[in-house]
């Protein structure tokens, strides 16, 4: 599933051909995505101009006049910004069609991505709402996890990937940054200590900040706005590496199953 720096490479992308410019037209070919898509999108948005467009977590803003489009690429899914002339491939959902001939265009094959219109203050909305910090950005720090892990038995690893905790650190990142700091996946939450929080902090906006600068992971599905893949897999430490030697100690990497997800550690390097 596209995480983090995948959506925020794609945003990037994105921005630059889509703010300012004016829409022209809407087209819905599957309004079957995760949740059914408001077939009112084709007839409202056309003539509004595209203002700007941001990133909530996992999710993208395309803020227009009137109001956002509230977007997810799921598991597998795309956007790209293309000639509105290029021949459709399969699995190409829906198109947001702009005035200077081109369109963005969204493919997803297992269709678990989403789209929604927003008329009211995006925050506000379920899918936004009881989200945590942002973990670029200063409300989230050292001394914000430490506190907010107190009392908590849970796994270090589960608590990081809690959306609620904190945005956007999904499975492949959690498991580096949890390498890259020293602490064992299986840790509990709660009996860390704020020494260790600071390194995790900072090991947690490293691996991202680095993912983003690489145009994100590409394990499977995932292709940016402009159809490449993203390279940062070429400095994965753990992640899907399980038996291979660690890049640092040599011992081989462990594989194990967290909240039906695989967890990849050193168990020399991470205590």
């Amino acid at each position: 599933m596209p995480e983090l720096p995948e959506v925020e490479t794609t945003r990037r992308g994105i921005r630059s051909a889509l703010a300012g410019r004016a829409i022209t037209g809407f087209v819905l070919r599957e309004p079957r995505l995760r949740w059914p898509v408001d077939r009112a999108i084709e007839r409202v948005l056309p003539g509004r101009a595209v203002l700007d467009v941001r990133r909530r977590a996992k999710y993208l803003l395309v803020d227009v006049e009137g109001g956002s489009l509230l977007a997810h690429l799921g598991m597998s899914g795309s956007l790209r910004v293309l000639p509105a002339s290029t021949p459709l491939l399969a699995h190409d959902h829906y198109d947001l069609c702009l005035d200077d001939g081109r369109c963005l265009r969204f493919n997803d094959p297992r269709r678990f991505g989403s789209l929604h219109w927003l008329t009211g203050d995006p925050a506000a909305h379920p899918l936004l709402a009881d989200l945590g910090p942002e973990p670029l950005e200063p409300g989230f720090d050292a001394d914000y996890l430490h506190r907010e892990s107190r009392g908590r038995r849970v796994a270090v690893k589960p608590f990081l990937m809690d959306q609620r905790v904190v945005v956007g650190v999904g499975n492949i990142y959690a498991s580096e940054a949890l390498f890259r700091a020293g602490i064992h996946p299986q840790r509990a939450s709660g009996r860390i200590g704020a020494g260790r929080y600071e390194r995790l902090v900072a090991a947690v906006q490293a691996v991202l900040g680095e993912a983003i600068r690489q145009g994100g992971t590409t394990l499977r599905d995932y292709v940016s706005a402009e159809g490449t893949p993203g390279y940062f897999r070429q400095r994965l430490y753990v992640y899907e590496r399980a038996g291979e030697p660690c890049r640092r100690c040599g011992r081989p990497i462990r594989q194990l199953v967290q909240g039906q997800r695989s967890t990849y550690f050193c168990p020399a390097c991470q205590k």
